[in-house]
């Protein structure tokens, strides 16, 4: 039979749905992902579903076939670091040897948490990786398999945490938009009482005035102008005032600084997707 009429395919689960109802003339080439781009590059097959990274590498000889692929927002359940203590604290962690995207998305998730365990690369058998390391990550159905089977060891699932940032970013925004508000009503609210003020200490506040803000009458001499500044700093309310604007004045400027360092880590992702592009002749 020729390669043309060969399909590629993974043997998980997650991939039924993409073969479900092939006709009969089609003969199944399966294989673990990363194996599979050997195959397709060596024109074993005519297509298969390969790991991003791999058609990254290879762009240059291979078609992405639109809108068809194995893909996730969230949650995936079949991309899964396991370990035997906290994710901050492994020393290492061993990587599955039929995958090549989750490995180095993977390596950037944990980079951009600031965490640098040394890595082996190890075929995929949960028991004897974690025999030699702290964390293993798994694919497809052993992934699926070792959750159901292993329910105390610490997880993390890569889809999930894939989209941590972009979540993140647009709850910071929220409050950084919110505050934000708050501080210009917060200086405009106190705008308006340093003029109220300023009349009240001049003595032109009517007696009408004065019962709706509750005041009694300013007994004093009249405040000369160079002086105002002064008065104003240290009455009570405009104290008050000034003291809830500098509260939201660091509320805002650490909002401010959290989604810049959001920003950054989103950024080093980005360039380094480029820069794998650019290793591939994509750019």
């Amino acid at each position: 039979m020729s390669w043309e009429n060969v399909l590629g395919r993974v043997a998980f689960a997650n991939c039924d749905p993409i073969f479900d109802g092939l006709e009969n003339d089609w003969k199944i080439l399966p294989a673990p992902p990363s194996w599979l781009t050997g195959h397709l590059l060596r024109r074993d097959c005519i297509t298969a579903p390969i790991p991003a990274a791999d058609f990254a590498k290879h762009s240059d000889k291979l078609l992405l076939i639109p809108k068809l692929g194995i893909v996730s927002k969230g949650d995936v359940g079949s991309v899964i670091l396991f370990g035997t203590r906290p994710i901050q604290q492994m020393r290492d962690i061993a990587l599955p040897s039929d995958s090549s995207t989750s490995r180095a998305l993977l390596q950037w998730i944990l980079k951009s948490m600031k965490l640098d365990p040394k890595f082996h690369e190890r075929g995929p058998d949960l028991t004897a990786m974690l025999d030699e390391s702290d964390g293993a990550l798994l694919i497809g159905d052993r992934a699926l398999i070792a959750a159901r089977d292993y329910p105390d060891l610490v997880k993390l699932d890569l889809g999930a945490e894939s989209i941590g940032t972009p979540n993140l970013h647009a709850k910071y925004v929220t409050h950084l938009a919110n505050f934000k508000l708050q501080l210009r009503k917060a200086q405009a609210d106190l705008a308006r009482l340093e003029r109220v003020k300023s009349e009240y200490f001049r003595g032109e506040l009517s007696k009408e005035e004065l019962d709706q803000l509750g005041w009694e009458p300013w007994r004093k001499n009249s405040v000369l102008k160079s002086d105002m500044r002064a008065i104003l700093d240290g009455d009570g309310d405009v104290i008050k005032q000034q003291d809830k604007i500098w509260y939201l004045e660091t509320t805002v400027d650490f909002l401010d600084r959290v989604l810049r360092s959001l920003n950054s880590r989103t950024w080093d992702i980005k360039n380094a997707v480029e820069w794998n592009k650019t290793q591939s002749g994509l750019l």
